[in-house]
């Protein structure tokens, strides 16, 4: 089974564990899809990410486990993630208009030339591109 929009997959399996309250989650693995990982980390929206699996080079056999983060009453810390980039509407951003979810308190995600990266990360190195999502 193919799927067309990896990262929405990835972003819908996040939020239905972070709901209901799962310690880690298993995602189809892609570059794109550590570079969220990773960007979530660095925010502090998660606490780690991990690749696991079998190395028989058969790519079903490969996921990657996201442990999410909670606060110290086992509140959600990820209240809001929602793909706004999708494959039949692309929305691109300059570096000075990347979109600052919740006035900054919120982070979104984009895809530059420098890899993916945080909206603060953006600004900071003048680069544009692609918003995935918004996290808040």
């Amino acid at each position: 089974m193919s799927l067309s929009d990896p990262i929405a997959d990835m972003l819908t399996r996040i939020r239905n564990a972070a709901r209901s309250g799962h310690e880690a989650v298993n995602v189809r693995p892609s570059k794109i899809c550590e570079g969220v990982a990773k960007v979530l980390k660095e925010e502090g929206y998660i606490e780690d990410y991990a690749a696991i699996g079998d190395d028989s080079g058969n790519p079903k056999d490969k996921l990657m486990r996201v442990y999410l983060r909670y606060g110290p009453n086992g509140e959600q810390i990820i209240t809001e993630l929602k793909r706004t980039s999708r494959p039949g509407q692309r929305i691109y951003s300059a570096a000075a208009d990347v979109p600052q979810p919740m006035d900054g308190l919120g982070v979104a995600i984009v895809s530059t030339s420098k890899g993916v990266l945080s909206d603060r990360r953006c600004r900071e190195e003048n680069v544009g591109g692609e918003v995935i999502c918004t996290v808040c």
